[in-house]
């Protein structure tokens, strides 16, 4: 990122930060200038990551699995021991996988409560719980996805806890409006990552087509018939956490070439 956001010197969170998505994020900030705490439960992946931050004032990587109640708390804990508070919060752990409803078994029932807890209550959690190390004014920047604007069959949890996620979002804008915490939501589009392309993969076998075959149907749904790389968004979250956006909160902001407009 070659455009000065005027984050230099802020304390930046992100989760989920040691790849895809969250590792171009924490790139990005990285590159303004900030002070980078990068979060992952993944401390091997976390280690490569980290090599990738440049130009941060300062890197953290916490390893803390957001889901783990005891954990969370020591995070925040060993922040509220540390100088100064976060300015802006990237939530973007999660996790993708489908999830048909014509799956009965008891396994495919815990797999679709585990993601709506893992996308939307740990998300909730890591917000509550990390409120009294929040900024006064700071920015909340919540992962969506264009199918928290939509549906997709086969994957109703995923597409359930988007959706919340924007909901999430919107009742957060207004209850921590007093603090002048903004709170926005990304809603990315299609981008090359692990998750995406497994995701594309359960598609293909479950229409039976070529994989290929189902990614040029997708591509030709968007204005810009392009598969996004994570760093392609990474400027969206930067502005989002400036000052220039200080009107915009209670947002849902799509990053999809065009696949979705709203």
């Amino acid at each position: 990122m070659n455009a000065s956001y005027g984050l230099a010197g802020k304390t930046v969170m992100v989760t989920g930060a040691a790849q895809g998505i969250g590792q171009a994020i924490a790139r990005a900030f990285a590159a303004q200038g900030c002070r980078l705490l990068a979060v992952d439960r993944n401390a091997d992946a976390l280690a490569t990551a980290h090599k990738t931050f440049t130009g941060a004032v300062e890197i953290s990587p916490l390893v803390c699995d957001l889901g783990n109640k005891e954990e969370l708390d020591a995070l925040r804990d060993r922040l509220q021991h540390a100088e100064g508070c976060i300015e802006v919060l990237v939530n973007n752990a999660g996790v993708e996988y489908p999830t048909p409803i014509n799956a009965s078994s008891s396994e495919a029932q815990n797999n679709w409560s585990a993601l709506l807890h893992n996308n939307v209550s740990g998300m909730s959690n890591t917000i509550s719980t990390l409120l009294p190390v929040l900024c006064q004014g700071a920015s909340i920047i919540n992962q969506a996805s264009i199918w928290g604007l939509g549906g997709e069959a086969g994957f109703s949890a995923y597409v359930a806890s988007k959706h919340a996620v924007i909901g999430l979002t919107r009742s957060l804008a207004l209850e921590l409006a007093p603090r002048g915490i903004r709170v926005n939501a990304v809603c990315p589009g299609w981008i090359r990552t692990d998750a995406a392309m497994r995701s594309l993969s359960a598609m293909a076998r479950a229409q039976g087509r070529p994989e290929e075959e189902v990614m040029k149907s997708i591509l030709a749904t968007q204005a810009i018939p392009k598969l996004l790389e994570p760093e392609d968004i990474a400027g969206v979250y930067l502005f989002l956490a400036s000052r220039d956006a200080r009107s915009i909160t209670g947002q849902s902001i799509v990053a999809s070439n065009g696949a979705v407009m709203h």
